[in-house]
């Protein structure tokens, strides 16, 4: 059943040719099945309620408008769902803004895993980079809390699938996995460089430092966030999964608490700690995991802003 505007009453058919996101061009009308990633009421200048969105598929992101009707179709776009939408692109202020004429819910016409960007690498085989990783740790302590958490097959699943962040850097399924393998690579050269580094634990560190997003994250049509995910972080959430496996594996008490500091700052000093405080290990990484990130998402000139009226 369609839901059309007033002004454009007839449904829409279900066999018209789609565009994707990345394929669709200023000044020519569209149509497509895509992911609400935001949705906001607003009011413009006039005192008028409008809906700004920003709609997605697997090939990018868009802003998008609403400004007929805006509450009576805010009660029915939401984030996370897959609608079918019809409209026309035009450029303002120099990008480009979809403006919605029709919009009808579309779950039944698009896997969701459809309507979210991947990697270009390979999830798979990035993992097997992982294991192949894991492979130069000696010390056995650490291999075996290693083992059993590539050995788990659900956290494996979910390394191989959630990403780093909604719309930042590695914002794509893989988008983890491929962190790691960038993260732990060059954590790796560093060792050659500077061998009174204790490599087998800033290897280990590098590797699961963000395992924490494996359960911050949920994938759908989007990617949404948890409530493990808001109310305790990625971090936080990392050091439970390492700590309890290290326990499970009886990793000893020095080496635990190594392994979870390193952890710990992969962001910075943490809690009002001084950078003094950490350790040569913890500072690599936390370095490491700064480049790799900052350097990716310069690449991808990662974020959208909202659209405004």
């Amino acid at each position: 059943m369609g839901v059309p505007l007033v002004r454009l009453p007839a449904p829409l058919p279900r066999h018209r040719p789609l565009t994707a996101i990345a394929d669709i061009t200023p000044g020519t009308p569209f149509e497509g099945v895509y992911a609400v990633r935001e949705v906001e009421r607003r009011l413009s200048r006039a005192g008028k309620p409008f809906l700004a969105l920003v709609l997605g598929d697997a090939t990018g992101a868009a802003r998008a408008v609403v400004f007929e009707q805006a509450d009576w179709f805010a009660e029915r776009l939401s984030a996370g769902a897959a609608v079918r939408v019809a409209g026309r692109a035009e450029e303002r202020s120099g990008r480009m803004e979809l403006v919605v004429s029709h919009v009808r819910a579309a779950a039944d016409e698009a896997p969701a895993a459809s309507l979210v960007p991947r990697s270009h690498r390979e999830p798979d085989e990035l993992f097997g980079f992982v294991l192949h990783l894991a492979d130069e740790v000696a010390d056995p302590g650490l291999r075996a809390v290693l083992d059993a958490l590539t050995g788990d097959d659900r956290l494996a699943a979910d390394w191989r699938t959630v990403p780093c962040t909604r719309s930042g850097h590695h914002a794509y399924v893989g988008g983890l996995v491929e962190h790691t393998v960038g993260v732990a690579a060059l954590c790796q050269t560093l060792c050659t460089w500077h061998p009174r580094v204790d490599a087998d634990l800033l290897l280990t560190a590098a590797i699961v430092h963000d395992l924490g997003y494996t359960r911050a994250w949920r994938v759908g049509a989007t990617f949404e966030a948890t409530d493990e995910g808001r109310m305790l972080g990625h971090v936080a959430l990392g050091m439970e999964i390492v700590g309890q496996a290290a326990t499970r594996t009886k990793l000893p008490d020095e080496r635990r608490l190594a392994l979870l500091h390193c952890i710990a700052w992969h962001h910075g000093p943490p809690g009002g700690a001084v950078i003094q405080q950490a350790s040569p290990e913890a500072l690599a990484l936390m370095r490491a995991n700064a480049l790799e990130t900052q350097v990716k998402a310069r690449l991808e000139g990662s974020g959208i802003d909202m659209p405004t009226s």
